[in-house]
Parts: structure tokens; sequence; C-alpha cells
């Protein structure tokens, strides 16, 4: 149980992570100041330095979190396993997609270079995202809808590879369509050609 010290601390955080969210979304990460983002929360700036130690990490903040919410939810999805990876995969793109275009943007440009990346768990993320879809793959394999001689780890690279190539795209586009309904055509007209030589 977290002490009141603790708890205090982790409001401060979540209100500097959400009002930089906001900001952000606002103005683009370039245009918005730490101060500007301190001043939102009503902290002193060197509060922002207590949890953070620049802006950019704010965004990889931003991107953590839901995604291994993503993949629960996918594994217990009613439905055949083809459902259970199409819920996957439509719900990683919709789950960016909602968390604003912007802040994709923003954090594209700064993942791309890895020696940029301050955190080291977001110079895990790539990894991280592959990992999730090669789990989602052996529960396949583990509860039968699968073979068991399923490429899993080809197959979630491959995946992921695509995921993070719709995401890349629709940012280029500035979000002239759905990412969301972007990978769910592709999850409807591909996805079972993809898997279908290992559907039990």
């Amino acid at each position: 149980m977290m002490t009141s010290r603790q708890q205090t601390a982790a409001k401060t955080r979540e209100k500097l992570v959400n009002a930089a969210k906001e900001i952000i979304c606002e103005k683009g990460l370039t245009n918005t100041s730490i101060d500007e983002i301190t001043e939102r929360c009503g902290v002193a700036k060197g509060t922002f330095y207590t949890y953070f130690k620049r802006k950019e990490d704010i965004v990889f903040e931003l991107s953590r979190g839901m995604f291994d919410e993503i993949l629960d939810n996918a594994k217990k999805y009613e439905g055949t396993f083809l459902d259970k990876l199409e819920n996957y995969m439509v719900n990683f793109s919709g789950y960016i997609e909602k968390s604003s275009l912007k802040l994709c943007q923003e954090w594209i440009k700064n993942v791309v270079v890895p020696e940029w990346i301050g955190s080291e768990a977001d110079k895990g993320k790539l990894q991280k995202d592959i990992a999730a879809v090669h789990d989602l793959l052996q529960f396949g394999v583990d509860s039968g809808a699968l073979r068991s001689d399923t490429p899993a780890e080809q197959l979630a690279l491959v995946i992921t590879d695509l995921l993070y190539g719709q995401m890349l795209c629709w940012c280029m586009s500035n979000g002239a369509y759905s990412f969301e309904q972007r990978t769910q055509m592709f999850c409807r007209s591909y996805l079972f050609v993809w898997i279908k030589n290992y559907l039990i």
C-alpha cells in the first residue's frame, strides 16, 4: 500500500503527463515548453525534473501502459484465434489513433534514432511489441488453435512490421484516413491468407 506521500507523488506525475499530452496534441512537442506543462498543472518548474529528465520522456511515457491490456483482452476475446489476432491488431492501431496523430508523429520522430531515446524502457518498445505478438501466437499454439510447428517468431516479426509500417504511413499522410480502419481492412482481406496453413 502506498504512503500518502507516494500517492501525492503519483498524482503529480499523472497531472504532468496529462497536461503534457493536451499541450503536445495542440501544438506539437517542438512548440511545447516545460514551463507551459508545469504552469498548466500549477506546480513549480523544478517539479517536472523530479519525474522526467526532458520533455521527450513524456511522449515515451504516454506510449506505454495500454498495450499489455490490449494483449490480455485479445487473449480473452470470444471467437476463433483469427478473431483474437484481429482484435489485437485493430486495437493496437485504434489506441494509437485515439491517442492523437500529433502524439504518434512526435513519438516516431523521437524513437527513429535509438541513441536519442533517453529511457531504457522505450529503447525496447519495438522488441516489446514483437514479443507481445509472439506471446499471442504462442497462446494460439498452446490452446490448440494453431499447429505446433507454427513459425511464431517469424510471424510475430512480419505482423509487427506491418503494424509499424501502417503507423508510419498514417503519420506521413497526416492522418488522411483512419489507421484503425486500415488495419481492420488488412485483417479482413489478408490475415487469413497469412495464417491459414497453421490453423487447426
